[in-house]
């Protein structure tokens, strides 16, 4: 009964810990702006039935920043739909967000006011669901041992945890490919079972692919060839079927869904994407890495726990009750990783599909050591070391990778502010006030999204706020680099980053008839800390715990906590006690520094 209670409490300990990296770290950055602005942009306006072109063009985003290419609009579409009864239910909720946590609730102002969002909430469900298929698979394929370690390992590892909620492309994708690498793990069966569930996997496999990200198409290929080499599918009976079906379905989906959205008949946004990145290789325009760039780094860095890479997998290799499993895991993942290599632009993003079966591989690994501990004092001192190696990587993901990464979202936190200080700065007036703000190209990449954007009075205020934002690049003087300081009059307020709001404070200085003739002067109203780095506490040194209490003190319900403890506190005391008796002194813990300066217009 306990032991069935435990492994309950991991199954749900994964969408648990999505939906809690999700309310500590709600905001988007630049490489998701595409869907969250879709889905607020379908949310807000609608679809349109008439005038679409005009209302598309005027409405949406995506014609202004269109971006390097184009990219589907199927996953907003999906994600719209399943949050719109959220806002019926309550018609003037933020959008992007469900519920509002109150500010007596959290210690640190960074942490003040985070809602959890529905889109967002309903994709990393959907992951969370996916892992937790491949977990039950697993268990039948290997056995409960290897599920439970598995949805360890999981758990402990940050980037899919923290990501499944991230509105990329490439974690629209993540858990269909998820749940179709569980359909290809054995168990036993009848074998024409397994050839249906295996045409299944390749036709999820496919749809993926021809909807949301190209790349796939190879992770596709590696596993066709293994299960056709294996002799457990067929080119007649599952590939051909496979291939057509997804093929067309996906088409179906993508093709008039975008074409629609953009405006271009037919559109294929994929296809697009492969020439522009892969064809033209306009891709190595944004950065290249080694071809060892993804063992070397981003694989350790997905995995995290280095016991599950230097022992489990080893382990599930080398043993015969296990390595019939692990190879069918093992060999296509890996074989995809290393043919994508030869591509020069690399992001740890691209092997992401590959992560679930690498991390059941080793488990397979930390279970036989597991179910082998009494019988050797080797296995034993491995277990040992695979718990603490667990653990250990779960404080990582949670007290340090967490705050940091809750902490580089500048742009956002600079916005919230900017509002809360206009609310409470005018007088209070029936009479709208209109309000222009600029967005800097750093606030922007860090935060900033139509959904922060306001129309209307606060919710603390009786005042009306008129607001204008505007992102467009500050043009320069003919012949210059310099920026053309006209451009600023037009704004009341600005979100730049410290050098650009040095560069137009010193505007202030210019002479009297300028400032007089151009109307304004600038002053600093506020400026947001962001994400520096970690910072090496010395042992002579005190930790600041500023984001890392911050998050602490608002898990556990503010000052009273829970049951009445206080869990910021209690990290406090453990942080004291590891310092003194583990790590004699040092630490590690998050560096903040000025990110974006609020400059206000002095008329």
């Amino acid at each position: 009964m306990l032991r069935d209670a435990g492994y309950l409490l991991l199954l749900v300990s994964i969408p648990a810990l999505v939906l809690v990296h999700l309310s500590i770290a709600p905001y988007t950055k630049v490489e998701e702006s595409f869907h969250i602005q879709a889905i607020h942009d379908i949310e807000t306006y609608g679809i349109p039935t008439h005038n679409i072109k005009d209302v598309l063009r005027t409405e949406y985003d995506h014609f202004t920043f269109p971006g390097a290419v184009p990219r589907t609009f199927a996953g907003a579409v999906a994600l719209s739909g399943l949050s719109s009864p959220f806002i019926w239910l309550k018609h003037d909720i933020d959008r992007q967000f469900l519920g509002r946590f109150s500010p007596t609730r959290v210690l640190h102002s960074r942490l003040a006011n985070l809602r959890c969002s529905s889109a967002r909430a309903f994709l990393g469900l959907f992951n969370a669901c996916s892992l937790l298929y491949f977990a039950g698979a697993l268990r039948r394929a290997a056995g409960k041992p290897a599920a439970v370690w598995y949805l360890l390992f999981q758990a402990s590892q940050f980037h899919i945890i923290y990501y499944a909620s991230r509105t990329l492309s490439n974690m629209f994708a993540f858990g269909i490919t998820t749940f179709a690498l569980a359909s290809l793990l054995p168990e036993p069966g009848k074998s024409a079972t397994y050839r249906k569930r295996s045409r299944v996997a390749l036709y999820l496999i496919t749809i993926a692919g021809i909807v949301f990200r190209a790349e796939l198409a190879l992770f596709l290929a590696t596993h066709t060839l293994l299960l056709f080499a294996s002799g457990r599918i067929s080119i007649r009976r599952e590939i051909i079927p496979a291939g057509i079906s997804g093929v067309l379905l996906g088409l179906a989906i993508t093709l008039p869904v975008d074409s629609f959205f953009w405006q271009q008949f037919p559109l294929w946004p994929e296809l697009a994407a492969f020439k522009f990145n892969v064809v033209a290789g306009q891709s190595s325009a944004w950065g290249t890495h080694p071809w060892h760039y993804y063992f070397s780094n981003a694989l350790p860095r997905l995995l995290l726990n280095p016991l599950t890479y230097l022992i489990g997998v080893p382990i599930s290799l080398l043993q015969p009750a296990t390595r019939p499993t692990a190879r069918s895991l093992l060999i296509p993942s890996l074989t995809y990783i290393a043919l994508y290599s030869a591509q020069p632009h690399k992001e740890w993003r691209f092997i992401v599909y590959a992560i679930p079966p690498l991390t059941a591989a080793a488990a397979q690994g930390a279970s036989y050591i597991w179910t082998h501990r009494a019988k050797s004092v080797v296995y034993r001192f491995l277990s040992l070391g695979l718990i603490a190696s667990t653990l250990a990587s779960f404080l990582l993901s949670s007290f340090v990778l967490l705050p940091a990464s809750s902490a580089n979202y500048p742009g956002a936190l600079a916005l919230n502010t900017l509002h809360s200080h206009v609310h409470n700065a005018v007088p209070k007036t029936q009479d709208p006030i209109p309000i222009s703000v600029h967005l800097g190209n750093l606030a922007c990449q860090t935060g900033v999204t139509r959904f922060l954007q306001q129309n209307g009075p606060s919710p603390s205020s009786s005042t009306s706020v008129s607001w204008t934002y505007d992102k467009s690049p500050p043009p320069t003087l003919p012949g210059s680099d310099e920026v053309n300081p006209t451009f600023w009059a037009r704004f009341d307020y600005v979100l730049l980053d410290p050098t650009e709001a040095e560069s137009l404070l010193s505007l202030t200085g210019l002479p009297n008839e300028y400032a007089h003739s151009h109307s304004y002067a600038w002053s600093v109203v506020g400026s947001v800390n962001g994400f520096a780095g970690l910072r090496v506490v010395k042992p002579s040194e005190e930790a600041s715990r500023v984001v890392e209490g911050g998050i602490l003190h608002w898990i556990s319900g503010g000052k009273g906590g829970v049951w009445g403890v206080d869990v910021s506190e209690l990290w406090r005391d453990m942080r004291k006690f590891l310092r003194k008796k583990v790590t004699k002194g040092w630490w590690v813990e998050v560096r903040m520094e000025e990110r974006i300066r609020i400059l206000g217009r002095v008329r």
